[in-house]
């Protein structure tokens, strides 16, 4: 069986795990001290540091040089891209080190895989990045010219829980209509035609508040927000993305804390919650709009699906949709093993970055 590493760098840490195909084999969160991260405020400089602590968790594991027949880390804010498996080549690390969609930890998923692989003698792949485009073309322009709407979302769950769904339903994923809410510290959606992302709410620019971001925000306040007296880049955007949501309104990102604290009495923290229920119902309803309310099913995934609460409340507003299933958490490390094995067994081909896979389809 071929033994697949898949990395998923994340804020404050490095997820890795160890698949057999996919199976499950090992796996474990390297934790990085704030103040190694503050020595490397860039993403790309912390490369290093999250590279030796992936090869000593491959020591421990026992996994000799050569034992490994891919390495799968998460894609960052790439290009814009088709959905698949990508094989890490020159172009895709320099696009990576360069940034210049945004700084984030996930931007290190495809250089530490080149790395961890050189080492092995094996392929590196990343797995449906970040920057999956696949927006149907009324969906891409806005109400100013030459201001279009951009593709970043959770594509990496978003694709996972779709195809499972498929598979639970034994049908082809190209035969359903589906709209997958991503609900995470950002809150991203997909409205799934043909396999394909074909609109998305980007948690960049619009949608509801989450943990930590603000979502879609009223124009003209954002526009004030920009030009009073002081405001500089870097704080409106760490204001909206970073300290908006639950954080700007309760001091806390903690979604159980919120919800203990409405529990407890606090009416405050019940108003912005329930808010933001209705903020992903609305959302939710939007992606229905795309697929002209033909809609199989809704999906909710991620790390506040465990809340039941939330689900309920998302639930009670959109099931006249379609049914709601739940796929809580956000299993990104079996994700990427399914993308690399799909490779590796041949059920589909790898795409290659710099060779001209990439870009809108």
């Amino acid at each position: 069986m071929s033994l697949i590493l898949c990395v998923n760098p994340g804020a404050t840490s490095t997820k890795v795990g160890l698949f057999e195909g996919t199976t499950p084999r090992q796996a474990r969160t390297l934790r990085h001290p704030d103040p190694e991260l503050a020595r490397h405020p860039r993403a790309a400089d912390q490369l290093g540091l999250r590279l030796e602590a992936v090869r000593a968790f491959l020591a421990e594991a026992g996994v000799g040089r050569g034992e490994l027949s891919a390495v799968a880390g998460r894609g960052g804010l790439l290009r814009p891209l088709a959905s698949g498996t990508y094989r890490v080549d020159a172009a895709l690390l320099a696009d990576a080190a360069r940034a210049e969609r945004g700084e984030h930890a996930s931007n290190l998923g495809g250089p530490i895989a080149a790395a961890v692989a050189g080492e092995h003698g094996c392929p590196a792949f990343v797995v449906d990045p970040v920057s999956v485009d696949e927006l149907a073309p009324v969906a891409r322009l806005t109400g100013l010219a030459g201001v279009e709407r951009q593709s970043l979302a959770h594509a990496l769950n978003i694709k996972a829980v779709a195809r499972r769904h498929a598979r639970d339903r034994g049908r082809p994923l190209e035969s359903l209509r589906l709209v997958a809410a991503h609900l995470g510290s950002g809150v991203s959606m997909a409205a799934i035609e043909g396999g394909r992302m074909v609109d998305v709410v980007n948690p960049q620019d619009e949608g509801p508040m989450s943990p930590d971001r603000s979502g879609g925000m009223p124009a003209t306040a954002l526009v004030e927000m920009c030009f009073a007296p002081g405001a500089e880049r870097s704080t409106v955007r760490r204001r909206l993305f970073g300290d908006g949501g639950l954080w700007s309104h309760l001091g806390t990102r903690d979604l159980g804390e919120a919800l203990a604290r409405a529990d407890g009495g606090d009416e405050r923290a019940r108003l912005v919650l329930e808010t933001m229920a209705y903020q992903i119902a609305k959302a939710v309803a939007d992606m229905a709009a795309v697929l002209r309310g033909k809609v199989d099913a809704v999906l909710l995934t991620g790390g506040m699906a465990h809340a039941p609460w939330l689900v309920a409340e998302v639930r009670n507003r959109v099931a006249w949709i379609a049914p709601v299933e739940v796929y809580p958490g956000e299993d990104e490390l079996l994700a990427l093993a399914e993308g690399a094995w799909r490779v590796l067994s041949g059920e589909e081909p790898v795409r290659t970055y710099g060779g001209g896979d990439q870009g809108q389809p």
